[in-house]
């Protein structure tokens, strides 16, 4: 009994996984593509944008993930990266609704990673209690992230370094200064 369009699908992925996990981009992405090519997963999808990201070529690994979100809305991986990859290109503000909708698919286990993408955000546009916030928010989800807990560690140093080194704002200068009746005129 030969083997069906997905179960090759699923061989190829598991293929691409395994020489991009020991570097081999090229037979990486051309594996993806096969198990595209015999059944559309949208995991194939994704790791194929993944492959493209470190190849650096962002625009083709966002088209990727745009593909595996048509198959699969619910699906979790191509929104967090497609917000990773428009962190790379700068491009902050239209990465924010790409992470929180990672964050509320069905088809996502690993929602710790959309909250760490997102501190690194709020970081860059100078807001760290809300990076703070996003830190904690992947920390609870996934008590042993170490980049979470390493960068959680930092930050958290940071708002005390900060707390200790801002001067007390000044005393609020006292309204005019009025006679009292008793005082009469000058």
């Amino acid at each position: 009994m030969g083997l069906n369009r997905f179960e090759h699908a699923e061989f190829y992925l598991d293929q691409g996984y395994r020489f991009q996990m020991q570097g081999d981009l090229e037979r990486a992405a051309d594996s993806y593509r096969k198990s595209i090519a015999a059944h559309a997963l949208p995991e194939a999808h994704t790791f194929l944008g993944w492959t493209y990201s470190f190849m650096r070529r962002m625009q083709d690994a966002i088209d990727e993930c745009h593909k595996a979100i048509a198959i699969d809305p619910e699906y979790g991986n191509p929104y967090n990266d497609i917000g990773a990859y428009l962190i790379e290109l700068g491009k902050l503000d239209e990465a924010i609704p790409y992470l929180q909708r990672a964050i509320r698919a069905t088809r996502y286990e690993a929602r710790h990673y959309p909250h760490f993408n997102l501190s690194r955000i709020w970081l860059q546009k100078n807001s760290l209690a809300e990076a703070i916030h996003e830190l904690e928010e992947a920390v609870r989800l996934c008590p042993n992230y170490p980049a979470a807990l390493k960068e959680l560690a930092r930050l958290r140093d940071e708002e005390s370094r900060r707390a200790r080194i801002t001067p007390p704002a000044p005393p609020a200068p006292a309204g005019p200064a009025t006679k009292s009746p008793s005082q009469g005129n000058a």
